[in-house]
């Protein structure tokens, strides 16, 4: 008689050493909603305990994805560093300044100090960076082909600066904002202009890279987040930065949103970009105070909530599922 033993299978969620530095966006997708939804709640007179709420899990999630990047930072370098010198992935890198910037402004709601902090480190961090990855491109011998949709995140990144920093009371904030305007905007027109000669000239891009393409609105919408909280008004100039960054935004939403295109923890770069969008129709629909503008932001806010809880859901099926941190 034998006797059959049923050995249960142990399902792991898989190595440290596999958590990708792009996850980051999450962050700044979440924290964007929750900033936009907090202006919602001046134009729809909508609760602003769903913007707190909404911080409060983009607060949490930084500090989780800086605890496991951070034990993969120390448990395997060598992966870290093949991820910052890569061509393409170290651009990512970004999403942790950008996420340290706007979390800057959600909890500078809450205590003006702890932002004012949170912001300099971000300021910090980020100008570095984008020294970094400019330095690194003027090297020469980058392959045409490297010229994705993520190089524009250094760029945008200094521009966040004075989204986050437009208000802050210190004397030399001033010029350090209109640094960060004319380095992230000169550079993200410069990168816009050749990754578009690159998407209209050769290959379309990978798969697993289709959702990055949403990126290519940030330049305009944190442009225009950036530029009429260093002005304090919003003028031409301001109005001609958001409607194109709608209109490409509706191009490119018809491109990028396919079955067609695999879920992983790539789409989490749709997620800021998106955000600005956001954020910038609710602002300028409360200056023109138009009927129709007031209802593009309603539109867009909705989008892009339902986005984030569907990325969100996903994202923790395939972490527990053992896809997310599979090498």
């Amino acid at each position: 008689m034998q006797t059959m033993t049923a050995v249960p299978k142990q399902r792991s969620i898989g190595s440290i050493q596999f958590l990708p530095v792009n996850l980051f966006g999450s962050v700044m997708g979440i924290s964007g909603l929750s900033l936009a939804w907090r202006q919602a709640s001046k134009l729809f007179g909508t609760s602003p305990l769903i913007a707190d709420i909404i911080g409060i899990v983009a607060v949490l999630m930084f500090i989780a994805l800086s605890i496991g990047y951070i034990s993969k930072w120390a448990l395997y370098p060598q992966k870290v560093a093949g991820e910052f010198t890569h061509p393409i992935a170290g651009n990512f890198f970004g999403t942790i300044t950008i996420a340290i910037l706007l979390l800057s402004s959600v909890l500078g709601n809450y205590s003006q100090g702890l932002g004012q902090v949170v912001w300099m480190i971000g300021m910090v961090t980020t100008l570095a960076l984008s020294f970094i990855i400019v330095s690194r491109l003027l090297k020469g011998n980058v392959e045409p082909g490297n010229a994705v949709p993520a190089w524009l995140i250094p760029g945008v990144a200094t521009i966040d600066i004075a989204v986050a920093g437009g208000t802050m009371p210190f004397p030399w904030a001033h010029e350090i904002n209109l640094m960060s305007l004319a380095i992230g905007g000169v550079v993200a027109l410069v990168f816009f202009t050749i990754i578009l000669s690159r998407l209209i000239h050769q290959s379309p891009l990978p798969a697993g890279l289709m959702p990055s393409m949403i990126i290519m609105i940030a330049p305009f919408e944190v442009g225009f987040l950036g530029y009429t909280n260093f002005m304090q008004r919003i003028d031409q100039f301001a109005s001609v930065l958001f409607y194109f960054g709608l209109f490409l935004f509706v191009v490119l939403f018809f491109k990028v949103f396919k079955k067609t295109v695999p879920f992983g923890a790539s789409w989490w770069a749709v997620s800021f970009p998106m955000a600005a969008l956001s954020n910038a129709a609710l602002k300028y629909a409360m200056f023109v105070h138009s009927w129709l503008l007031i209802a593009i932001a309603a539109i867009i806010l909705a989008l892009l909530t339902i986005v984030l809880v569907v990325l969100f859901i996903r994202t923790l099926n395939i972490l527990f599922n053992g896809n997310l941190l599979k090498g």
